[in-house]
């Protein structure tokens, strides 16, 4: 490594130091105080997203509808005492939440009654309260949210791209699920998520900002989560091998101005806490088509392209892609740039002067991570729910080498695992 990178290296290993704790509910508290700085972000985020579908619990085996844990997720902040929002609101804080594949977070941002805020966190997401009733209004207010994705190209494009690469692995399935999925859910079987999925031990409260460690372990102290929670039995099922792609190519029409394309390759799943493998998989795209590439260069100059043509990868339990995404005048020409310069990649190796401006890059955008109190605690948290540290993932970085991106490019985006879905405009 040059003395440069070397430098970089060391300047984000240092930026990233937080300090941890992990009580006796099993619950881990993750820090970053930020002389300063004014605001605090809190992220209480648990790993459960709506791929988790099937598990058992204490014995007892149970299958979610697809969009459980989004469903739950809106649950979250109704109380037997009113909205989580409308208390919020008299604190002055911003607050929302969201789900994933594999997550599901709650967060708020504020600048004062930060301890009043914590316990509006912790106690809305420790006190689940469902009801028949109540279930009821909200599959109404879901079903619309659903149509709203389906009216977004960007999403139509990936859960296409899924259903083309993946014949039983949920990640097929739209994260809000269907009205008709959603009409499935019960108290009974909200009940058991939460106490599935949102045990302490499966969770980690992440702060940034004007807070201390003590601060925030002083509030889950008072949400009681210093005592040793309730036993559960929790199995998670395991996901069943994908060896064939169902479908290679898909095409719809859609309300959009320019045809609308995505380009994915199954890959094998990341194991949980292979820090090295999820950066290697991380940096293929932006070795391929990514800002400092001649690919990316050759498509935006001519036209090809407009600038939100990316590469990404997308890692949950169970499944991996690679996706690249854009539009495009003549997809099928990017397309076919792309898997020729994936060949010519494979065949040639990547260029060592690329792959350490892309490396540098790389660092830079994990310090860019921890400069916002936002983005720092949920990088925090990210790392933790993936199964390492923010350090480790640096260390992780720093080892990669060239080599290890061709040895990649071997075995990784193979074309007969490939999938291409296209959007045309209607009319």
């Amino acid at each position: 490594m040059n003395s440069q990178s070397d430098a970089l290296r060391r300047k984000t290993a240092e930026a990233i130091r937080c300090e941890s704790t992990r009580l006796d509910s099993g619950l881990t508290v993750l820090c970053r105080t930020m002389p300063g700085y004014s605001t605090v972000h809190a992220f209480y985020v648990t790993r459960f997203g709506s791929v988790c579908r099937d598990f058992t619990l204490d014995g007892r085996s149970y299958h979610l509808p697809a969009g459980t844990a989004h469903f739950l997720e809106h649950k979250m902040f109704e109380s037997e005492e009113g909205d989580a929002f409308s208390l919020y609101a008299k604190t002055g804080a911003s607050s929302n939440a969201f789900t994933s594949f594999d997550r599901t977070g709650y967060y708020f941002s504020a600048t004062d009654r930060i301890d009043r805020n914590l316990d509006i966190l912790l106690g809305m997401v420790g006190q689940p309260w469902f009801t028949e009733a109540t279930i009821a209004k909200e599959q109404g207010i879901i079903g619309q949210e659903i149509k709203m994705y389906d009216d977004s190209p960007d999403w139509r494009l990936l859960t296409g791209l899924f259903r083309c690469l993946y014949r039983s692995h949920p990640i097929r399935d739209d994260i809000a699920g269907t009205v008709e999925s959603i009409a499935r859910l019960t108290p009974e079987l909200l009940y058991a998520c939460t106490e599935a999925f949102y045990r302490p031990a499966n969770m980690v409260l992440s702060v940034a900002g004007d807070i201390t460690l003590d601060q925030a372990v002083a509030a889950c102290r008072r949400a009681g989560l210093d005592r040793p929670a309730a036993p559960h039995a929790v199995t998670p099922a395991p996901f069943a091998p994908e060896n064939e792609t169902c479908r290679r190519e898909l095409q719809f029409t859609m309300p959009v101005n320019k045809p609308c394309f995505a380009l994915g390759f199954r890959e094998q799943p990341i194991p949980y806490g292979d820090a090295r493998a999820d950066i290697l998989a991380d940096l293929l795209p932006e070795l391929i088509c990514g800002g400092l590439t001649d690919l990316y260069r050759k498509l935006y100059d001519e036209g090809l392209v407009n600038p939100e043509f990316n590469g990404e990868t997308i890692s949950v339990d169970g499944a991996c892609t690679v996706v690249f995404t854009g539009e495009s005048a003549t997809p099928r020409q990017v397309v076919e740039l792309l898997q020729a310069e994936i060949r010519r990649l494979r065949r040639d190796g990547v260029d060592p002067e690329l792959f350490t401006l892309v490396k540098n890059q790389m660092y830079g955008e994990m310090l860019a991570n921890v400069e916002g109190v936002d983005d720092a605690a949920e990088s925090l948290a990210g790392a933790w729910l993936s199964g390492y540290t923010l350090a480790e993932e640096v260390q992780a970085l720093a080892t990669l080498t060239a080599q290890d991106v061709n040895d990649a490019l071997q075995r990784m985006l193979r074309e007969e695992n490939a999938a291409y879905v296209e959007i045309q405009p209607q009319g």
